[in-house]
């Protein structure tokens, strides 16, 4: 469980519940026409920009949001340099046996014991990336698209709500619950995006950079096993992934 997004969602929405009901305020801020036209108005017209089987697939894209589970580029050099030890002492074939924790690095050892030529495995192992960049990118711009919508959703509800104020002008009594409430629309418009739909959507683009210096990592590592090039040579190309600071840090633990 990714604790920042965890903590940063829930915390910024109890922020602003707190401030709505230390202002006393607490059940004007809740109205049900408005959530069903922000809702309802939000996903159905996004729905209508993308196919149902993108719309559906990027609520379950969303969960790699709240998910920490990702490799370590630090570890993966060090997974990918053992392997190298391996195949160059031992040959390709050992490589069978050994226990690799990343799927994506797995699946090119794997076409290595086989025996699968180098162009080969190089277009497949980058198409596999593609395809999963793909799906991701997709879930991210359907988030995207909710963030873009909902706050014209909101802003649709209010003009809804004043136009029901018009045409009840003649108690000025209700005119400023009902102002308050065409209100509550832009408010939970801006709510959905700006604290819900676009910090996921930032969020998975930060996933999707990650995995894809990942894969692009096992692409790497895998094409000089099978060259069997120097493991200290293969480091030190994988290290050019990290930024600085990471490089000069393992550098100094491995002396």
């Amino acid at each position: 469980m990714d604790l920042a997004t965890l903590l940063g969602l829930i915390g910024g929405l109890a922020v602003v519940g707190a401030a709505i009901f230390v202002g006393g305020a607490g059940p004007t801020f809740y109205n049900v026409p408005s959530i069903l036209i922000v809702l309802g108005g939000t996903f159905m017209t996004v729905m209508v920009k993308f196919s149902l089987k993108q719309f559906l697939g990027a609520f379950k894209v969303a969960g790699r949001a709240f998910s920490s589970k990702s490799h370590d580029p630090e570890n993966l050099i060090a997974e990918i340099v053992n392997l190298a030890k391996i195949g160059r002492k031992e040959g390709l074939l050992a490589l069978e046996k050994a226990t690799i924790g990343e799927a994506f690095l797995q699946d090119g050892i794997r076409m290595l014991v086989d025996g699968t030529n180098q162009e080969v495995v190089k277009a497949v192992m980058a198409k596999d990336m593609q395809q999963t960049m793909d799906r991701h990118n997709w879930g991210e711009r359907v988030w995207r698209a909710v963030g873009d919508v909902a706050p014209a959703m909101g802003m649709i509800g209010t003009l809804v709500g004043l136009v029901g104020m018009l045409v009840n002008m003649n108690d000025p009594k209700a005119i400023g619950p009902q102002m308050a409430v065409a209100l509550l629309t832009t408010l939970y418009g801006a709510v959905l995006a700006n604290m819900i739909a676009l910090p996921i959507a930032d969020k998975l683009h930060l996933r999707k950079s990650n995995e894809k210096l990942i894969h692009q990592m096992c692409i790497d590592g895998v094409l000089a096993i099978q060259a069997g090039q120097n493991p200290r040579v293969i480091e030190s190309m994988l290290k050019a992934y990290l930024d600085p600071a990471h490089r000069d840090k393992s550098a100094n633990s491995g002396k």
